[in-house]
């Protein structure tokens, strides 16, 4: 074989694997722009949903009830920790309610640390 004939053969294939990494790259655009748009496509919709079926519209509200959702991340973690501890002991306090409801119903003796003598 001449020696012109090894030139033009890798030229050639130079030349298709180039043109295969453009087709490929095309492609992959192709498929990322789709995948973008649908990503657009899909937070336009969520960002239009309303409140949850059977949710009580007065929990919406930031004034009354829970504070409205994501006004953790911006409060100072002071608040945090008051809330916190606010929500814990009013828990503790209605489970102690409950516990000596409960026992007062069934005719069992009460303890002395349920009986809120302060």
């Amino acid at each position: 074989m001449p020696w012109w004939f090894w030139i033009l053969l890798w030229v050639a294939l130079v030349a298709v694997s180039l043109l295969f990494y453009f087709v490929l790259g095309v492609r992959l655009f192709r498929k990322f722009m789709a995948t973008v748009k649908d990503l657009g496509a899909a937070g336009d919709k969520l960002g239009h949903v309303g409140p949850l079926p059977g949710a009580d519209h007065q929990d919406q509200k930031p004034g009354i009830g829970r504070p409205a959702a994501g006004s953790a991340v911006f409060a100072s973690p002071a608040d945090m920790r008051h809330d916190y501890e606010a929500s814990k002991s009013s828990r503790r306090e209605e489970r102690r309610l409950r516990r000596v409801q409960r026992k007062k119903d069934r005719g069992q003796p009460q303890a002395l640390t349920d009986l809120d003598f302060t």
